[in-house]
């Protein structure tokens, strides 16, 4: 029997990169890491591609 795969989308792991960063450089918890990445990435977002 095949073991189940997860898949990721790229804004999965574009959340977790940006929690891990979050997470090494801060004091901050797994999960209150996770929704400030969640905020950094929909500002980053945010901000139109030509002036990225």
């Amino acid at each position: 029997m095949a073991s189940p795969q997860s898949f990721r989308t790229p804004y999965d792991r574009r959340v977790e990169l940006v929690s891990h960063a979050i997470k090494d450089n801060s004091k901050l918890s797994g999960t209150a890491a996770e929704e400030l990445a969640v905020h950094v990435l929909h500002a980053l977002n945010s901000i139109p591609e030509t002036m990225r």
